[in-house]
């Protein structure tokens, strides 16, 4: 396999958000910086630490004045629901009273079904729990985290029902009127400061579309000057386009009712999506050209221009008509020049093919229509844009991404969350341990928290250093200052600065994950109620049990099915292969942007297995998933040519003979590349003596496509042969 370019520093920082990766340090960096989050808060992390820290304190206070027995488990709902958005948190609020419902049935169900019959108890709860981490991994954003609340929920409120098996009905309203009142305090708390909510969203998504659409028009601009560089970058662009897709989720929750505009916003995500494809495509034929082509080099310079100025006429809608007025006289150029060469090949009158001025020219139409169809490509992003921020009346529009399911290791969550029960259940039976029922829970809990992360041993760590701090803390509060505090306000007083420092530590990428921990679990170590306080005894064998719990889960990541990003990579090489397969051959055509959800998921799951420094694996890994969604569309586009039917039996033969040795395609051979580059020659033959111009044009549209799938088939040979581990 050829050298592949390297990917710089810049790529991992511009998609350090879509891991849980530290930040790297710079050279000279002293401690101090690193605090930066703590002693010089941005406002907005300031904003989020105190309104939530508010409503944790809101909903215990409340919860002591309902005398209800458990009271942390109100605040500790409060900064679970909690995020940076309003529309994440409303959206995680509703999925997490869903997940809540089913827990609440399932529990009392799992009670009622094996009273005193602990080994008939304990194996079910654990296939509950892993079967809710199964289908948690199959789905994304917060239904997946309704699914392992279900799970988790259920332990829950079934383990503290256990000592008193008829009292089930009474745990389960407890526990979900903890979380009622939690989600009702972070809701209020965040209304009140969110102002303008609706039309905030929507100039979000107005935003986020706008910088993936500028972005795009810089790597393309590059690609056509012949910059190597725009190829790594439009690369990079990639995983930013996956995480705008996930938010616009949210911003529809914060529009309320609305039209389709998050509808509009995907397609346009997806258009763009499919334009860097276009442009990677338009590298490749750049590159297999053999003469200079000084026509389409004119055409470029005015593409290049007119992408130069896109970034400052998206502002305003004025704009954006003159943007696309603009457009279309540029793909009329295009086409322009198509029938120029069109007109001098006629008037050359060689039907044979063999003067050596008609392959420039066909060469020159081919160029020139692949940059009309990525222009047009730009231009339907630019009207999904336009859509996107206004409301269209009687507008049904609907409009979804696929995303890459991995069945082996949604398998391997599942099984992994329900060894950790039942060998948890098995721990508290042989031991008899006081305060076991308590670390069952958290087991429960963490492995739920985590079974779907892609890495969950990494987030556990972090996760438990985080349970150390909020246990060292909470040390202090209960052992010198709790004790002495005998109303509301001064326990407010007492455990306000924690929580602030808890808030701000949770919107610092570099201590989020040790900060979801502090927040959980503060509430639970300090463990406030109206009939007293912790006793020393007490509160080490609680919260040795949650540490413990937590420890416990970690070493189950660790030990049972680990987490392997290279056995990952190679099942999704697998699938690749497979997907490719399929596309030759399945009915109906799939659609492209089916393809290209699949696929952009799958580069970002490979962005994030990168570390801060790239292996030249991992940067193999990104040459490879990027040609095959280009291989991919280039299929269906050959597809839908076969399906137009507007092409002789001769060249229709060859196609299909291409069509069918991609549907055998295992990678190990280039029989699939040497079909293709036969099939080339044999549509220039035949496109040469064609004199119908639509069939013409028709046939060169399918000359440029199997040019793509011929290169890249060849230039990726190593990656695509997924017989064996792909090491560069």
């Amino acid at each position: 396999m050829p050298a592949l370019p390297g990917i710089p520093l810049f790529l991992i920082k511009r998609l350090s958000f879509l891991s849980h990766l530290r930040p790297i340090s710079r050279p000279g960096e002293s401690r101090n910086t690193a605090f930066r989050w703590l002693y010089a808060p941005t406002p907005a992390a300031l904003g989020f630490a105190v309104r939530t820290t508010a409503a944790c304190l809101m909903a215990m206070v409340i919860a002591m004045w309902m005398e209800l027995d458990d009271p942390q488990w109100a605040g500790m709902t409060v900064w679970i629901v909690a995020q940076g958005s309003r529309g994440e948190s409303l959206s995680k609020s509703k999925w997490r009273l869903v997940g809540t419902a089913i827990g609440v049935i399932m529990s009392i169900t799992l009670i009622s079904a094996f009273p005193q019959a602990s080994w008939l108890f304990f194996p079910a709860l654990g296939i509950w729990l892993g079967l809710c981490c199964m289908l948690a991994t199959l789905v994304h954003n917060f239904r997946s985290y309704a699914l392992v609340l279900a799970g988790y929920t259920t332990a829950i409120i079934a383990l503290g029902a256990v000592p008193n098996p008829d009292n089930v009905f009474m745990v389960a309203m407890s526990r979900a009127t903890y979380i009622v009142l939690g989600i009702t305090c972070e809701a209020l708390l965040a209304g009140i400061f969110a102002h303008n909510l609706a039309e905030t969203a929507r100039r979000n998504i107005r935003q986020k579309l706008r910088s993936a659409l500028v972005s795009v028009s810089d790597a393309l601009s590059g690609l056509l000057e012949g910059n190597q560089a725009a190829l790594v970058r439009s690369r990079a662009l990639f995983g930013p386009l996956l995480t705008i897709n996930d938010q616009i989720e949210f911003s529809e929750v914060e529009m309320g009712p609305h039209a389709h505009e998050g509808d509009h916003a995907r397609a346009a995500l997806a258009a763009v999506s499919v334009l860097l494809s276009r442009g990677l495509g338009m590298a490749v034929r750049l590159q297999s050209l053999d003469q200079a082509q000084p026509v389409f080099q004119k055409t470029a310079i005015l593409t290049r221009t007119f992408f130069e100025s896109v970034p400052t006429r998206l502002d305003r809608d004025e704009d954006v008509e003159t943007l696309r007025h603009d457009l279309a006289l540029l793909r009329a150029e295009c086409r322009q020049r198509i029938v120029d060469a069109l007109t001098e090949e006629i008037a050359i009158g060689d039907r044979s093919g063999q003067d050596p001025r008609i392959p420039p020219l066909l060469d020159q139409r081919i160029l020139h229509n692949a940059l009309d169809e990525l222009l047009g490509e730009l231009e339907i992003a630019i009207s999904e844009f336009e859509a996107s921020h206004q409301v269209i009346r009687g507008d049904h529009f609907r409009f979804r991404l696929q995303s890459h399911r991995d069945l082996r290791e949604a398998a391997y969550n599942g099984i992994r969350a329900g060894i950790a029960v039942i060998v948890a259940g098995l721990i508290w039976e042989v031991t008899a341990w006081p305060t076991g029922l308590g670390f069952i829970t958290f087991v429960a809990l963490i492995c739920g928290l985590f079974a779907t992360r892609e890495n969950p041993v990494l987030a556990t760590s972090n996760f438990l250093k985080g349970a150390l701090w909020a246990a060292f803390v909470s040390f202090f509060l209960v052992f010198l200052v709790i004790p002495r505090l005998s109303e509301y306000e001064t326990l407010v007083a007492a455990l306000s600065l924690p929580m602030i420092a808890g808030g701000l530590a949770a919107r610092n990428s570099a201590t989020a994950l040790h900060a979801a921990a502090y927040t959980l679990l503060l509430p639970n170590f300090v463990h406030t109620w109206n009939q007293g306080r912790w006793e020393e005894i007490q509160w080490f064998n609680s919260t040795g049990a949650v540490v413990m719990g937590v420890a416990f889960a970690v070493a189950i990541f660790k030990l049972v099915l680990p987490f392997d990003a290279a056995a990952e990579r190679w099942r999704m090489r697998r699938t690749m292969l497979q997907d490719l397969r399929a596309l030759a051959i399945a009915r109906p055509i799939p659609l492209a942007q089916d393809w290209t959800g699949r696929n952009i998921d799958r580069f970002a799951r490979v962005i994030r297995h990168a570390g801060p420094t790239p292996s030249p694996t991992i940067e193999g890994y990104l040459q490879g998933t990027l040609a095959a969604m280009t291989i991919g569309l280039n299929i269906i586009r050959l597809r839908n040519v076969l399906a137009r039917n507007q092409i002789p039996a001769q060249a229709r033969l060859a196609l299909q003979a291409t069509m069918n040795r991609m549907s055998r395609f295992t990678g190990q051979y280039d029989r699939a590349s040497g079909v293709a580059r036969r099939a080339t020659a044999i549509l220039r033959q035949i496109e040469a003596r064609e004199e119908n111009i639509s069939t013409r044009i028709e046939l060169t549209r399918a000359i440029a496509y199997l040019i793509v799938v011929s290169h890249e088939l060849d230039a990726n040979a190593v990656f695509l042969d997924a017989s064996k581990p792909f090491k560069v």
